[in-house]
């Protein structure tokens, strides 16, 4: 399995449309795609904002290409959350999973 890690820093008043989007928009799509098996939002205060980290765990590179396209490192952020974001990844970070509890 990989874990795809993606991280953005958000105003604290646009937490709750950033969330929806990943929970109500984002996830729901990924839920349907070959490959896909979970996804974890993590989120911590940064100097009164919010960062999260966001992980999607895949079966393989492959499955993620599905989704990312031929250059996988390259971060996919929609054009209304980079406008929303005061700073995000460009580029991701792809772990394998060596062990799951």
């Amino acid at each position: 399995m990989i874990a795809r890690h993606w991280a953005g820093l958000f105003r604290a008043e646009d937490t709750e449309e950033y969330l929806e989007h990943l929970q109500q928009g984002l996830f729901s799509e990924l839920q349907h795609m070959v490959g896909f098996v979970s996804a974890s939002i993590l989120q911590r205060e940064v100097d009164g904002n919010v960062e999260f980290l966001v992980i999607t765990n895949w079966e393989s590179m492959e499955s993620i290409k599905k989704f990312a396209g031929e250059q996988p490192e390259v971060a996919v952020v929609p054009a209304h959350v980079q406008k929303m974001a005061l700073r995000f990844d460009t580029v991701v970070r792809h772990y394998e999973v060596k062990y799951a509890a």
